[in-house]
């Protein structure tokens, strides 16, 4: 199956990346991106990166490009430190809605699955403190949500991963950023004493392609929410087998 991804660039995105190229029932991969994306060379018979600048559009001459996707796997993002809060709703939540808006339209007539890369801590009951990234998230969730159930054939997941840990994935070392050095401290502890708060990269991409390739139907599981289509860090742990 031809599967769109987003985020290639990012940590999360090059352990996507790497197990679409190792899967076998994906047979193609188009990577939006606004930049050569490193990891593809080599893999030019299964990737194509699509140098796309703005995510709030897609013209008729890139939805032609994206026609047969059966889904897609969007791990753009960025971090709330990083920019501020117009450019952190504008990347996080308008991105994404533009995105699932055009894609719904590839092939109406059968199933389109949306991916979205959320994280733990999003929701949709924010109190007073509750950060940016929780409320942003949240809303980006619930809009997903709705669009899916207002769009036959438009089926979405919204994932949400935790401490999403690469030390055990030395394929994607020479492509991810320059992470925070409090995260490298942090990682040891989560992983030895919060378990269900530690993310590995390899299980994680293998479960968000998997999404990608399903059928689309709602989850089952007590760990599930929102009529099986919000996938929470112990549920993503559960399925890979964690």
């Amino acid at each position: 199956m031809h599967l769109i991804l987003t985020g290639a660039t990012g940590l999360i995105g090059s352990g996507v990346f790497h197990q679409m190229l190792n899967m076998e029932g994906v047979s193609r991969i188009s990577i939006l991106s606004r930049r050569p994306v490193k990891m593809v060379e080599g893999h030019e018979d299964k990737a194509q990166v699509i140098i796309h600048k703005d995510f709030n559009n897609y013209d008729a001459a890139l939805l032609e490009q994206l026609k047969d996707a059966h889904g897609v796997v969007w791990a753009l993002g960025v971090s709330q430190n990083d920019v501020n809060k117009t450019q952190y709703v504008e990347i996080t939540r308008d991105y994404t809605l533009a995105a699932a808006k055009a894609f719904s339209t590839l092939h109406p007539d059968k199933p389109f699955n949306f991916v979205y890369v959320s994280g733990e801590g999003a929701t949709q009951t924010p109190g007073f403190f509750t950060p940016i990234f929780g409320r942003v998230k949240g809303e980006t969730e619930q809009a997903l949500f709705d669009f899916h159930k207002s769009t036959a054939n438009f089926n979405v997941y919204n994932v949400r991963p935790a401490g999403v840990d690469w030390r055990e994935h030395p394929e994607i070392h020479p492509f991810i950023p320059s992470l925070p050095m409090y995260r490298k401290a942090l990682l040891p502890a989560i992983a030895a004493l919060a378990k269900g708060w530690h993310t590995p990269t390899r299980p994680l991409g293998k479960v968000l392609t998997e999404l990608a390739l399903s059928q689309g139907k709602p989850l089952e599981g007590k760990d599930i929410g929102m009529e099986g289509t919000l996938v929470p860090n112990l549920a993503i742990r559960r399925m890979a087998g964690l």
